[in-house]
């Protein structure tokens, strides 16, 4: 197979046009084109009003071998990459039979938990996974019944339950982080086969929206289970048991009180997970703290992001709703960026504990609601904020959630301000043009009472920057909701080459709680990693 990439084509062009610009790349008669499959479709708007698509396409062609030769340097033309994954072989008699303690263990069903132990048990492993929360559809009750009539329930909520924090969420299922080996590509086939759409496979900016993603987390749970994979739900790890002075892993302290023996766990807690932080701190397992973000959504009518990013080009099928992505480095030495931007969506309430207030964004894969939102939120430096305390961010996070839940009226709504009025310094009284999508509910206030200074100042300042690259984003009805704090794990846990924790043999940190990934996919990309240590680590241990 030959790749070819950066293929453009207009936005309408019909269908013969792609296997025109194959042929023409090639400069081969259409007879010796044999196949060929679509890799990735994106588009370029960086000219509004001449929007282009972007094809990487994967081709079979006669005599491959001499067609490379000759444009062996000619830009865009290269052999096509492995992207089959291969699974590792597994140790005879691990996981099957035998007592408990040679099963792996998995702590948390979110992706990183999921994909984890769906590799576990696809290698015969037969893994068990501890959920704290609830299986996914009740969780969804509990969830609305917070966004519907500010009920609470600290262990089934937004962070917490089968499927993780991205359940609720956009679905995107694009990432930054390196991966050579192309294990991304795993996590995606296996979303197809528990009913993702087929299009994620090649989109550049692929989502499952809410809706399907609780669907898809059933289809992988009844498969794990069918190749002898064990749930448990409604169970919290309270504490590690080891022995010997290498402090080797043999069990697991439960929340029932009860205990299970285990060689290997992997550590696949979502980075909400607090009171989790705190007993590994205090078992002395080693972890630092670590930079995270704070700030606030931001609501715009979707139609003026359609229009500034799309012009009229925009509602275009292929397009979809506009997306942004911003940065922009304040005076104050601290980044401003867009997160987890969520187009045609909603924001939502994402506390897990008590007397906070915390949001994120969500849609459905539709997104078709009226709003675009996403985080507005500034860079937190451990050094800088709260230097020499490895569980201060989560003291940090605390502070201000419980501010903003005060200043929302201390019932789960959360404060909001218009940007004229934030911009201006003063408190809103009244909202405007824009309606704000929080459930359950806003109440007008001041946000500057509900983040620390640094980060009033650097959003104040980067605002109308944002304006100057995407025209109409500081509108004065634009809605701030706060308080975003939950951009990612506050602490990362030390593990060494082969996964393992040092100085805790057998247990393996891993995905976004652990400090390794940040969103859906990283996560499921980093389950993968964690369950080939635990299979090589089980190898070496038969």
């Amino acid at each position: 197979m030959i790749r070819l990439t950066e293929l453009r084509l207009p936005l309408d062009h019909d269908e013969t046009a792609l296997v025109e610009a194959i042929l023409a790349r090639l400069g081969v008669a259409p007879e010796a084109l044999l196949a060929h499959t679509i890799v990735r479709r994106g588009y370029d708007a960086r000219k509004r009003g001449k929007i282009v698509l972007v094809y990487s396409v994967d081709c079979r062609l006669a005599d491959e071998p001499a067609l490379l030769a000759r444009h062996e340097n000619t830009p865009n033309i290269l052999p096509a990459p492995e992207t089959r994954y291969v699974l590792p072989k597994a140790p005879p008699r691990a996981g099957r039979g035998g007592s408990e303690a040679t099963r792996p263990v998995v702590i948390g069903a979110g992706p990183c938990g999921v994909m984890a132990a769906l590799i576990l048990a696809q290698a015969g492993l037969r893994p068990i996974v501890l959920e704290r929360g609830k299986i996914v559809r009740e969780r969804t009750v509990d969830t609305f019944a917070l966004w519907r009539r500010s009920e609470l329930t600290p262990e089934s909520n937004v962070q917490f339950g089968e499927g993780g924090a991205g359940t609720f969420s956009d679905g995107k299922l694009y990432s930054g982080v390196s991966d050579p080996r192309n294990l991304g590509r795993k996590v995606m086939e296996e979303f197809v086969k528990a009913g993702a759409p087929e299009e994620i496979l090649y989109v550049s900016k692929p989502h499952i929206g809410t809706f399907r993603l609780v669907s898809m987390v059933e289809h992988i749970r009844a498969e794990i289970e069918s190749l002898g994979g064990e749930y448990r739900f409604g169970t919290r790890v309270d504490g590690l048991i080891t022995e010997g002075v290498s402090r080797r892993l043999k069990g697991l302290r439960l929340s029932d009180g009860s205990v299970l023996e285990t060689d290997h766990a992997i550590l696949a807690v979502g980075h909400s997970a607090r009171d989790t932080f705190g007993m590994l701190h205090a078992a002395g397992v080693p972890m630092q703290a670590k930079p995270f973000s704070i700030g606030v959504r931001i609501e715009h009518p979707q139609s003026l992001i359609d229009c500034a990013r799309f012009g009229d080009q925009r509602g275009h099928p292929l397009l979809g709703a506009a997306d942004y992505k911003l940065v922009h480095h304040a005076s104050n030495g601290r980044a401003v960026y867009s997160f987890c931007m969520c187009p045609g969506g909603t924001v939502v309430a994402a506390t897990s504990e008590p007397g906070q207030v915390v949001t994120n964004g969500m849609s459905q894969y539709s997104r078709a609601e009226r709003n675009a939102n996403a985080g507005i939120v500034v860079e937190v430096s451990p050094e800088r904020d709260y230097p020499g305390d490895v569980l201060g961010g989560v003291a940090f996070q605390r502070r201000w959630e419980r501010a903003a839940f005060l200043a929302g009226g201390g019932d789960y709504r959360a404060p909001a301000q218009r940007v004229e009025d934030f911009l201006a310094g003063r408190a809103s009284t009244a909202l405007g043009e824009v309606v704000p999508s929080y459930k359950p509910g806003v109440t007008p206030a001041d946000l500057a009472q509900c983040l620390p200074d640094f980060a009033v100042a650097a959003i104040r300042e980067a605002l109308p920057a944002f304006d100057r690259k995407l025209r109409g984003f500081s509108m004065g009805d634009a809605v701030l909701t706060g308080v975003e704090t939950r951009t990612s794990s506050p602490i990362r846990i030390a593990r060494a080459e082969d996964g393992q924790c040092p100085g805790l043999q057998g247990l393996f940190p891993a995905g976004e709680g652990a400090g390794y990934a940040g969103g859906i996919l990283s996560a499921g990309i980093d389950g993968i990693r964690a369950a080939e240590w635990v299979i090589a680590a089980s190898r070496a241990a038969d």
